[in-house]
């Protein structure tokens, strides 16, 4: 797996950006590198906002907004470089299932569906801690009953429809398929299987 190094990152969202925020995201590296050089994991947006108060790093809560996802991707690899797990768990934990996010090319798409995977594996942990083992959870399909557990949250619509969007495609160098399949752009191979991209909208219809 290609190491994904937060100055990589900067350079790919400062090509995608205007120059203010390209301004912002520079002091927010500068922020960050100093927090790591001091040997500390912290860098929640409330501290890096602090300090770089006066220095052109954002309000925490400008760092939160949806507006602000530039920088949110720009912190979470300092994040995500502090922790590096051996290359054979990473490969195990995804999965075939997921292995494909490793071969996106372009490092921000793929810090980004990292990131959601991270997501994933946070949900699906708080949902074993929460739920007890006996109890059955019961999904419906859209049908006369409903049940507003079976709902997806905010969070996980927005993931899925960027996943199938026009810019997620581009960026990541696919294109749709015949029947419901995404395709490499470059050589027209099979990169997500057939119907994929029926079932995730079958998903946000009924989800």
């Amino acid at each position: 797996m290609t190491e994904l190094s937060p100055k990589t990152v900067l350079e790919q969202l400062k090509k995608q950006t205007s120059s203010r925020v390209q301004c912002s995201l520079d002091a927010i590296f500068q922020v960050c590198t100093e927090q790591k050089e001091r040997g500390l994991n912290e860098f929640g947006y409330s501290i890096i906002a602090r300090l770089g108060k006066g220095r052109g790093v954002p309000a925490a809560q400008s760092l939160r907004n949806k507006t602000g996802e530039p920088y949110q991707i720009l912190i979470a690899s300092f994040t995500d470089s502090n922790f590096k797990p051996d290359k054979s768990t990473i490969s195990l934990n995804k999965g075939k299932s997921f292995s494909w996010i490793e071969k996106l090319k372009d490092p921000v798409v793929r810090l980004q569906a990292n990131i959601l995977y991270s997501q994933k594996l946070a949900a699906e942990k708080l949902v074993k801690e929460i739920v007890p083992i006996d109890q059955v959870i019961e999904f419906y399909d859209g049908g006369s009953s409903s049940s507003p557990h079976s709902k997806l949250t905010d969070l996980e619509r927005e993931a899925l429809e960027y996943l199938i969007s026009k810019e997620f495609m581009r960026r990541a160098g696919l294109e749709v398929g015949p029947n419901g399949s995404i395709l490499s752009s470059n050589d027209k191979d099979n990169f997500l299987p057939v119907a994929i991209l029926d079932a995730v909208k079958k998903a946000l219809q009924y989800l």
